[in-house]
């Protein structure tokens, strides 16, 4: 049956006329895209048939599974593959599907079944505060966040996240803009620092803290928490605590009399707009008991060297170059147009990864001969079990900037050209080449010397022929 519209055309009818009026010099919106043309069973123009144009076409082949920047080049994936597939007659988010071509269109290496290992924090409630706003993915949003859950949090110049502490350790990452944090230690000492873009901060289980955006306009950052269970409203807030306290009680702890805390906040005041500040040294405490902090809980991420690799950059923060970070290790990752995340996994912990810019693909490999492959943008959260063999490659025409982050006090990863180039010849040979020795000659020169490249760029050289992607 034709859907049709209050004047009785069909869909095919409609896009017949609007083709022939656009044709005829008259312009009317018509989405001209190659689903269009074949929900309304019309042959596809040209411009859609060339081998150049779009792999989402019943004829199209690509044997060695090319990753389609979707969303670049502005393309409309359909699941055909290798001769398989056929078009979608029913509702189809556009929008969607171009940011997980691989979702539509998988490899063919990919096989079985594995949880879903992709969220976006477009999808995550934002709970609207004065002058701020915070959204979570945690174990509820995402099932295999198991390990680490994260909170983005914005706050206008001013505006203070109010005095809190958790039960989980709270490691951070500031997105932009410029941020105060204060706190005091498990000895009493008080700690105050300004941070920036790329600066982190951690805080141990139990440390009381309180956050304020600085400057022009604030600070939006992203909190990292060591279990995935956390949830944002179970933070325990020092204006909700004096709220459901006697105030005789509040009264007798301060020495005060109750007629002091009349006034005190009915409920959480959570984000709230406050004083500006003035520098450090002016707003210091400077009591006669204040101490300092011999603590450091901040750490200038972005400052550190970067570990050049020939695609990209590489910076690790653990607990070897920021000794308080006991439960989160974490590395800052650029890979650049056309350049691979080797293949690799991590022994010690699941990947937790936010990608801040680009447009990446992840094929996840599980054992058994389970692998899917799961595609990300700007704002995405993506997680990787613990052990289990991946990539990371860069699909887009920008450089891709990540952060790679785990529940462990250091940062560990097993690289797969590094274990072929410290394994005996004959014994790499034997797994892969065994039936094909002059393939398997080049492949041990390539890799004897074991280099650890991280993030890879391949030799414009090796790239496979294009004239093996053929209609």
């Amino acid at each position: 049956m034709q859907l049709r519209n209050h004047h009785g055309l069909s869909a095919s009818q409609l896009l017949v006329a609007g083709l022939a009026l656009t044709n005829s010099g008259f312009a009317i919106p018509v989405e001209d895209s190659p689903r269009q043309y074949l929900l309304a069973g019309l042959d596809l123009p040209k411009k859609y048939s060339e081998k150049s144009k779009s792999p989402y076409t019943p004829g199209f082949r690509d044997p060695y599974d090319r990753a389609v920047d979707a969303v670049g080049e502005e393309l409309d994936p359909l699941p055909y593959r290798n001769g398989l597939g056929t078009s979608v007659l029913g509702p189809w988010n556009r929008e969607r599907s171009r940011q997980s071509p691989d979702l539509v269109r998988p490899p063919s290496t990919d096989h079985g079944n594995l949880q879903n290992m992709r969220w976006s924090f477009a999808d995550s409630h934002i709970r609207i505060e004065e002058g701020g706003w915070t959204r979570q993915t945690t174990v509820r949003e995402l099932g295999t966040s198991v390990e680490l859950a994260a909170v983005n949090m914005r706050l206008d110049t001013g505006v203070i996240r109010e005095l809190h502490w958790h039960k989980e350790a709270e490691w951070a990452f500031v997105l932009d803009g410029e941020v105060r944090v204060t706190a005091i230690d498990y000895e009493g000492g008080n700690f105050i620092d300004d941070l920036k873009r790329g600066d982190l901060w951690y805080f141990p289980s139990g440390v009381p803290h309180s956050l304020q955006g600085l400057g022009e306009n604030g600070t939006e950052f992203l909190l990292i928490f060591d279990d995935g269970n956390f949830s944002e409203e179970s933070t325990f807030i020092l204006s909700d605590w004096l709220a459901h306290t006697p105030k005789s009680v509040v009264a007798k702890n301060f020495n005060l009399a109750p007629e002091v805390f009349a006034h005190l906040p009915e409920k959480e005041k959570y984000i709230f707009q406050g004083s500006q500040p003035g520098s450090i040294d002016e707003e210091k405490p400077t009591g006669k008991n204040v101490k300092k902090s011999k603590q450091n809980f901040v750490h200038r991420m972005l400052d550190q060297e970067p570990h050049l690799t020939s695609g990209g950059e590489v910076r690790i923060t653990d607990s070897k170059n920021f000794p308080v970070s006991k439960t989160v290790a974490a590395a800052h990752v650029i890979i650049q147009p056309g350049a691979l995340r080797e293949m690799h996994w991590h022994p010690n912990a699941d990947e937790w990864n936010f990608f801040l810019k680009g447009r990446a693909r992840i094929t996840i490999f599980a054992s058994e001969g389970t692998a899917r492959t799961f595609d990300y943008v700007p704002g995405d959260v993506g997680i990787v079990p613990r052990n289990m063999g991946h990539f990371v490659e860069n699909i887009g025409d920008e450089p891709i900037e990540m952060l790679e982050v785990f529940r462990a006090d250091e940062f560990r990863d097993f690289s797969l050209f590094q274990w072929m180039g410290e394994t005996p010849k004959k014994m790499v040979v034997d797994h892969l080449f065994k039936d094909d020795p002059e393939n398997g000659e080049i492949f041990w020169n390539k890799v004897k010397n074991a280099e650890k490249d991280e993030v890879t760029l391949p030799d414009s050289g090796n790239e496979v022929e294009s004239e093996q992607r053929e209609l």
